[in-house]
């Protein structure tokens, strides 16, 4: 006698289901790592986030956007200062904003930082992560260390973390692309434009949007 087989469709939505309950269940433990890994050295915690973020991209879009943004939240969460990389994307303007609209922004700018890594990072095609031993120190007690994200047939892409310690440990305060292309300076000059239409409101429904834009709604 054969076992019962369900249908093609049943079969994909319960390895759909079984993917996302693995990941789900994987990735606190990253959580966990990052927040002791930040006390002890300034390459750990960016360890603990390439296994994150490689996590997902085997995770893939076969797991539901919303599980995927659940399980790397509280990693980008121990990982980056968010506060440090928002202020410096707002500029000279964020020390006098009314402490109302720094939260209602800083909570639209963790949506949309997760956001963005749980888009950018949703398939898997045999890469890897590699940190590099060498780490920078580039004045102000930051540090920069060194990573690529290696791709089969492609040229790897740098990817650098600026390092700061503060009362939490090592955090990452900004993120260099091809070694030079900093985050916080390109969210800067984007920034601007929706500060200087509409302040602070205007930034924040933005960032929003493009939250719910690259979630395809799932996030709502």
């Amino acid at each position: 006698m054969t076992g019962y087989h369900p249908p093609l469709a049943g079969r994909r939505s319960a390895l759909a289901l079984g993917a996302a309950a693995l990941f789900a269940a994987a990735l606190p433990w990253q959580a966990a790592h990052a927040q002791t890994a930040a006390a002890s050295s300034p390459t750990m915690p960016v360890e603990a986030l390439d296994n994150a973020l490689l996590a997902a991209m085997k995770a893939g879009n076969g797991t539901p956007f919303a599980a995927r943004y659940g399980a790397l939240a509280p990693v980008i969460e121990q990982v980056f200062d968010l506060e440090k990389v928002l202020a410096g994307s707002v500029g000279f303007s964020w020390p006098t904003l009314p402490p109302a609209q720094k939260a209602s922004l800083a909570a639209a700018f963790r949506r949309y930082t997760v956001a963005t890594y749980v888009a950018n990072f949703d398939s898997y095609d045999g890469q890897s992560f590699e940190v590099l031993p060498a780490v920078r120190a580039v004045g102000n007690g930051e540090l920069v260390v060194q990573t690529r994200l290696i791709r089969r047939d492609k040229a790897p892409v740098a990817l650098d973390y600026v390092m700061r310690r503060g009362a939490d440990g090592w955090k990452v305060v900004d993120v260099l692309t091809d070694g030079s292309i900093s985050r916080v300076a390109v969210q800067r000059s984007d920034f601007q434009e929706l500060l200087a239409s509409g302040g602070v409101p205007a930034l924040t429904d933005g960032l929003a949007r493009k939250a719910e834009n690259l979630s395809g709604g799932m996030l709502g």
